[in-house]
């Protein structure tokens, strides 16, 4: 990729994890496609971008909404002419409680956003990246460690996260013959809104309640960017990025 132009697309740009991956990117110079269903936090993303990086493209879209992901993928290719990466990064959770008091809409809200959602965008890049020339381009799903262990009551968010990690198999494999890289990258406890809870106190599998450490979500912006830059003959499959005294290695 040597001399072209270098343009991302990223989900759930307008907080957490998707910012802060977005705002890296733009730095490093990729031009970056900012997607997610609220506008103005995506707008907000753009405002912090480097002056020296490239340029954003906000394109406000529902990931569940397969005509609204083509109209994403189809404009991404109208402004730049082509994708090297897709990262897969928006995500949501259910409630935290007992598979028996959880409801069918429940479950399949975070079915569509977690599952469904990484594969339709999944699917739109894979079109792109293998008509494009030079061919080829990668994909990062974001994972988590509960695609490895599970959290208590947490059912969709795990069996989500678990099917993921099939996903991205089925994507390495299929995407060989294409030049077309795809990665996850498990994260535990990056400090975002959505794990503010964690450093009060959340349910362990002993029952108990305790509070967790989390780690700058910088961290995990600089490990998706190295993952980015890697030349597409080498990947990095799998990548954990944790809080090193979190209740993940012994858990349980």
């Amino acid at each position: 990729m040597t001399g072209l132009p270098r343009v991302a697309l990223i989900t759930g740009a307008g907080s957490g994890i998707g910012r802060a991956v977005a705002l890296k990117l733009q730095g490093a110079g990729y031009d970056v496609v900012l997607v997610g269903r609220r506008e103005a936090e995506l707008e907000k993303t753009a405002a912090e971008g480097s002056s020296g990086g490239g340029s954003f493209l906000v394109l406000p879209a529902d990931v569940t909404d397969e005509a609204a992901v083509k109209t994403v993928f189809d404009q991404t290719l109208a402004r730049f002419g082509r994708l090297d990466l897709l990262f897969n990064n928006a995500g949501t959770f259910a409630k935290g409680v007992p598979l028996d008091e959880l409801s069918l809409e429940e479950w399949q809200r975070v079915v569509g956003v977690n599952l469904t959602g990484p594969f339709l965008c999944a699917r739109e890049a894979i079109r792109i990246m293998k008509a494009q020339t030079p061919k080829g381009g990668r994909i990062i799903n974001n994972g988590s460690i509960s695609a490895q262990a599970p959290r208590p009551f947490s059912a969709p968010y795990t069996a989500t996260k678990h099917a993921l990690t099939g996903l991205t198999k089925s994507i390495s494999l299929d995407g060989r013959a294409h030049n077309i890289a795809c990665s996850q990258i498990d994260i535990g406890n990056a400090a975002t809104d959505f794990t503010k809870k964690m450093a009060v106190g959340v349910p362990q599998a002993d029952g108990s309640v305790r509070s967790e450490p989390r780690i700058d979500v910088a961290h995990v912006a600089d490990a998706v960017l190295y993952i980015a830059n890697l030349p597409l003959e080498a990947n990095v499959q799998f990548m954990n990025v944790m809080a090193t005294a979190m209740p993940f290695i012994g858990r349980g």
